[in-house]
């Protein structure tokens, strides 16, 4: 099982990743596609990125509008697999032109 960050490391690597904001033992972020379609994409290669590491989101899907949600459930809390994960949900955002 993995450690929970405390707060000033959680603060620390939310820096790093200024999309995304801490609400409580969770870190969500909003992404707006270009098209339905490109949000649909962005989806399928954060579920490849997931699978590959392990540590799924929860995602919500408006439309153009993805909200992405990360804890670690196991661990009751957030780890350095969110912040992770996080990271390479933005890296795979961006290549799809979703901002």
């Amino acid at each position: 099982m993995a450690d929970t960050l405390d707060d000033a490391a959680v603060a620390e690597r939310l820096r790093d990743l200024p999309a995304w904001d801490r609400d409580g033992d969770l870190i969500r972020r909003r992404v707006e596609a270009p098209t339905f379609l490109a949000g649909i994409d962005v989806v399928a290669d954060v579920a490849r990125a997931a699978e590959d590491a392990d540590h799924h989101p929860d995602i919500d899907i408006r439309w153009r509008t993805l909200t992405f949600a990360l804890t670690t459930h196991s661990a009751g809390g957030l780890t350095v697999k969110d912040f992770d994960l996080a990271a390479a949900i933005d890296r795979i955002a961006a290549r799809h032109g979703a901002r």
